[in-house]
């Protein structure tokens, strides 16, 4: 007898990790109202008071830029097929020696010619 296995669509992320969420609405939160809390003051001296501003700003963007990263990880790693994360993670330690170390090397050289890159981007 033929079945058809119907998955219901995701409409809307799972919230397992509701605590990244709190921190991010937190901290656009507190981008918006933070000029408003803190009193500018004409005759403070030379630091600049909205620094706070754009660190909280670059928390908020480096979130944004690791969930998005994150996601477009698990749509890649589902559309090519592989087996889970935890799975490979699990299974590292039963390679050879030669193999564990070749992979530290490529990660390494990776690492490496990343940073590379972004000197080569900057100058």
């Amino acid at each position: 007898m033929n079945t058809i296995d119907i998955k219901k669509p995701v409409l809307l992320p799972e919230f397992k990790h509701l605590s990244n969420y709190l921190l991010f609405g937190l901290l656009l939160l507190l981008w918006l109202a933070l000029p408003k809390l803190m009193g500018f003051d004409e005759t403070t001296g030379y630091i600049d008071p909205t620094i706070w501003l754009l660190i909280v700003l670059a928390l908020i963007t480096f979130l944004v830029l690791l969930a998005t990263c994150w996601w477009l990880l698990q749509r890649f790693w589902m559309a090519l097929g592989l087996p889970g994360l935890g799975l490979m993670v699990s299974q590292f330690k039963f390679l050879e020696l030669w193999q564990q170390l070749g992979f530290y090397f490529a990660c390494f050289a990776l690492l490496l010619l990343a940073g590379v890159g972004c000197l080569a981007a900057v100058l």
